[in-house]
This record gives structure tokens, C-alpha cells and sequence, in this order.
């Protein structure tokens, strides 16, 4: 490569799912040496970010999307080349025009990594056309449709929990007491039940695999299967993105 290529990453979405990421592109990076790695840059200020959900739903008329262009406008002028936002959320139109809007403005060449685009990918090459994907995301991801049209497209049929299951999935990440951005590490038993439940419904309704649409859920479900369904992490799709672009002979695993 003629220029040294520099993954960064946009943290504090929650900042455990920025966490996340960094460490999934390390397992899947091969290496023997600590040289051996990929230059990584994690920019977490989540405090800068307003919350995604609110925005998407009306609530309030913040755009997240001016802060995330500018932490990544700012990696772009640090040497970051490639970018990854491990926030499925964020990923809605509304958001991410106007953060790509405030990079393109710095001027600098630098290329983003759609998490949706990759992960819906990665569905296409492991299920036939027209097999049922379970789909575990946050009640605006439902709402905005970001993986559900996605997946459509591809000739894939989406299926997602009942009304309640969808808002209990919600709440598994969410809850202030025991939801997976109040209790990351470790996470709370409630909110993994929570999500072990959804998980079983969807296996009920004979889906043939299971998208973990949400960057938190990961952090609950660590699992490759559960009830008898694989399970795909967005996060760990993103990873394996993010390397492929950078360098893709760096890739361990290789699909």
C-alpha cells in the first residue's frame, strides 16, 4: 500500500461497544508480534454525542450526526484512513449523512464502513435467498427500518420479536438498573434473560440464523448458537470489515 492505512473507530456509542470492536478487530487480525497488528485509533467521548434513539423518534431536535462527524473529522486529521461507528442506530440516514457531510468536509481521503451493508453481507453469504433472519436491534432500528429494508433487499425475510418482545429487548438495554448500558461489565443476569428469551422466540418462529443488530447485545450473547440457531454479531462483522479494508491478508479468518 502507498499509504499507510489507519482504522478509527467512533466510541462511546456506548463505550463498551467501541470497546468491543477494537478487541474483535485484534482477535481477527493475524499476528504473531505486537508489529504485526493494525494501527487502531478508538475516539470515545460519549458525553459530545446526544442520544441517537431520541432523535430518530422526535423527541428531541439535536442531530447526533454534527458530533459523530466531527470525532470522526477529527480521527480523519489525526491519520485515521478507514472508519467504523459501532452503533447500528446511528447508521439511520439522518444521522449518518450529516456526521459523513461534516467528514467529507475536511478534504481528507478516507473511506467509512457501513455496519448494516457488511453484516447484511455476511447474511447473504451464509443463508440461501429467501431464508427467515432473526432480528434482535433497538426499538428505533426497528422503527427506522434500517436492517429491515436492508435485509428485504437482499431476498432475505426479516423476523423480529412480538411488540412486547421488541420492547423488552429494549429495556435489556436500556434500564437504568439492570440494562446493559447501565451494567456493562459484567452484564446484569436480567438483561441477558431478557435477551435469551427474545432469542428463544425467535428460534420458535423457525428463523435460520439470528443478527444481533444492536452493538450492546454482543456484550450479553456471546454465544456463535443459541437453541439450535447461529447467531451473527454486527460487531464482529464490522471487524472483519474494517481489517478486509484496511489489509485484507491481516484477516485470521477469512470468509
Amino acid at each position: 500500500m502507498n499509504e499507510r492505512q489507519c482504522i478509527g473507530v467512533v466510541g462511546g456509542l456506548g463505550p463498551y461497544a467501541g470497546l468491543d470492536l477494537v478487541r474483535k478487530i485484534f482477535d481477527r487480525t493475524r499476528a504473531d508480534h505486537d508489529q504485526d497488528h493494525l494501527p487502531v485509533m478508538l475516539y470515545s467521548f460519549p458525553g459530545d454525542i446526544p442520544v441517537r434513539p431520541e432523535f430518530l423518534l422526535g423527541l428531541t431536535r439535536e442531530n447526533p450526526g454534527e458530533a459523530i462527524g466531527d470525532i470522526m473529522a477529527r480521527m480523519a486529521e489525526a491519520g485515521a484512513t478507514i472508519i467504523g461507528m459501532p452503533c447500528n442506530t446511528a447508521h439511520s440516514p439522518r444521522i449518518l449523512d450529516a456526521a459523513l457531510e461534516r467528514l467529507a468536509a475536511t478534504g481528507r481521503r478516507v473511506r467509512f464502513v457501513h455496519i448494516i451493508d457488511a453484516a447484511v453481507a455476511h447474511m447473504l453469504r451464509m443463508c440461501a435467498p429467501g431464508s427467515r433472519v432473526g432480528l434482535m436491534c433497538t426499538v428505533a432500528t426497528l422503527r427506522t427500518r434500517l436492517y429491515q429494508d436492508a435485509l428485504e433487499q437482499a431476498g432475505l425475510v426479516p423476523v423480529i420479536p412480538d411488540d412486547e418482545g421488541c420492547a423488552r429487548v429494549q429495556d435489556a438495554i436500556s434500564n437504568r438498573e439492570y440494562g446493559i448500558k447501565a451494567s456493562s461489565h459484567p452484564v446484569s443476569p436480567e438483561a441477558r434473560d431478557i435477551l435469551c428469551q427474545a432469542a428463544r422466540g425467535l428460534a420458535e418462529k423457525g428463523v435460520e440464523a439470528i443478527l444481533l443488530g444492536c452493538t450492546e447485545i454482543p456484550l450479553a450473547l456471546t454465544e456463535s448458537s443459541l437453541f439450535g440457531v447461529p447467531v451473527v454479531d454486527a460487531t464482529s462483522v464490522l471487524a472483519q470489515a474494517l481489517i478486509r479494508a484496511c489489509d485484507p491478508e491481516k484477516l485470521r479468518f477469512p470468509e
